[in-house]
């Protein structure tokens, strides 16, 4: 065994019980779009839950409605990805806006609040003994053991402006509308694989100044969010 996993596994291994029991924040996705038209109130219903610090909001633009007149000035084609590999995993017959995946275990329409309310209380029922994670001050990322979920996971690194962002749309179906959202996802990147052991993974420089980042221990192809970790971009 190498010596770096070694310290990594006998470091994991000291994790008190409490620390090891911790009940990670329950992980809030939106899909939506500047072209929308009832995207709104989802825009701002996830942007609220932003300042739960139970929750770790995200949104994601994507780029599939550009055709309507207006190319969403958030959107990449890899957060589209993401939600079309939601869409196969939870039986989805097609991707929407606007759409809430919560932990990667359900998705609603998200048009009202209540509906991703009782999703959030089922996910923090559901969640137990999480693998911890660690960024380390050398750039990688420290994922400790713990069950291997079935057909494997992966570990995702998301970095998105904590901002509040207000775009003028001037084409499309929301045409002379502002459109307000916050923690607007700027990049994705896949660190690697997880199979239940001890690993380190080298994290990438961030793209721009300014951004927030989260790391998912995620099931394989929009599996379960087994453990989550927050931070600020150094």
């Amino acid at each position: 065994m190498k010596w770096g996993v070694l310290a990594l596994a006998l470091a994991g291994s000291a994790i008190s019980a409490s620390a090891a029991c911790a009940r990670p924040p329950v992980v809030v996705e939106l899909f939506t779009a500047q072209g929308c038209s009832s995207c709104d109130k989802a825009d701002a219903y996830v942007a609220r839950l932003a300042d739960d610090n139970g929750v770790i909001a995200l949104t994601y633009s994507v780029d599939y409605w550009d055709y309507l007149g207006w190319k969403d000035t958030f959107a990449k084609p890899e957060f589209a990805d993401r939600q079309r590999a939601y869409a196969h995993r939870l039986g989805v017959a097609e991707v929407y806006t606007p759409q809430v995946i919560v932990d990667g275990r359900a998705q609603t329409a998200a048009v009202q609040g209540g509906d991703v309310d009782r999703l959030i209380r089922a996910a923090r029922r559901e969640r137990v003994d999480p693998p911890e994670m660690r960024r380390r001050p050398d750039s990688r990322l420290a994922v400790g053991s713990g069950p291997r979920p079935k057909g494997g996971a992966e570990v995702w690194l998301v970095r998105f402006d904590p901002r509040q962002q207000e775009v003028e749309v001037k084409d499309g179906d929301n045409r002379g509308k502002t459109v307000t959202e916050r923690n607007v996802v700027v990049e994705i990147v896949r660190l690697g694989a997880w199979s239940g052991k001890p690993v380190l993974l080298k994290i990438p420089p961030a793209s721009q100044e300014g951004l927030e980042e989260v790391f998912l221990l995620q099931g394989r192809e929009g599996g379960r969010i087994l453990a989550d970790l927050r931070g600020q971009t150094p």
